[in-house]
């Protein structure tokens, strides 16, 4: 009787979760961007000390502004450590494509990926969850793409890209998140996060960005789908820019990652993150 009132209860929440996840508003949005965080959105949630991160992403260009493509996706692939359990740093590649035609790339590009836009990121936690009270949350302070001097990008607080440069992921950010167990069926992570948005291809934005994502962790029982369902991850956000959807899928103790997402609830990016813990 225990383990079907669990079953009850585990539908209402996932019924209320995919409600949730069904709605979606019309505004553009960004990328995956090989950080930890939800979709987009960042949060102060922290990898364990000493993970290095693998990943790449397949990326819907359309909520890109990469208008010029002659294709429907880009990719990108990037390298992540957690340094120590409070700093973070990462390095991100985000592949562009030479139409046919291109005056900027030479003839025999044209047709191929065949340049990169380079990026570093850096997150730095200020405040551990629950270190005053139980209920503090854990905050912490980021940012993406800050390399570009103010006349190639985004890279100025108070500037934007004049001359079609690069630097179209900048952004500064401070974000907190809490974490509350929900018994016997996960965690609930709520996340609040004040963006400045700086990137050199759209107007800039200084907005708050939310989302939720929910864990499940259900009792540890003998069925097989039971073990397979606690390693999903669901994921709801506004981040500055758009609403967006998905999940992440834990494979093989935490070390391989899928991750999906719905931009703006129609544009499909995705990809794998692997996960060495290094201590």
């Amino acid at each position: 009787m225990g383990f079907i009132s669990n079953k009850k209860r585990l539908y209402r929440v996932l019924t209320a979760v995919l409600v949730f996840l069904s709605i979606s508003f019309s505004v553009c949005g960004q990328a995956l961007r090989g950080t930890t965080g939800l979709l987009h959105a960042p949060t102060a949630d922290m990898q364990r000390d000493k993970t290095f991160m693998l990943g790449g992403n397949v990326l819907d260009i359309t909520p890109l502004h990469y208008y010029d493509f002659d294709v429907r996706y880009t990719f990108n692939y990037y390298l992540n450590i957690t340094v120590f359990p409070w700093l973070e740093v990462g390095y991100t590649c985000t592949l562009n494509y030479a139409n046919k035609g291109s005056t900027y790339f030479p003839e025999q590009s044209w047709g191929k990926y065949t340049n990169q836009d380079r990026s570093f990121n850096f997150r730095l936690r200020v405040w551990k969850e629950g270190w005053w009270k139980t209920w503090t949350p854990q905050i912490v302070i980021g940012v993406d793409d800050p390399g570009t001097h103010d006349s190639y990008g985004g890279g100025g607080i108070s500037s934007r890209d004049q001359n079609g440069g690069n630097c179209f992921f900048t952004r500064y950010y401070i974000a907190a998140t809490k974490h509350v167990g929900v018994d016997n069926l996960g965690m609930l992570g709520v996340h609040l996060a004040w963006v400045l948005d700086r990137p050199a291809t759209w107007e800039h934005h200084n907005r708050p960005a939310i989302g939720v994502n929910f864990r499940l962790g259900l009792p540890v029982q003998e069925s097989w789908a039971v073990k397979m369902i606690n390693g999903l991850n669901l994921m709801a956000e506004y981040d500055a820019r758009t609403c967006n959807v998905g999940f992440e899928y834990s494979f093989w103790e935490d070390y391989v990652n899928l991750v999906a997402e719905l931009n703006n609830g129609k544009y499909f990016s995705g990809g794998l993150v692997f996960k060495i813990h290094l201590k």
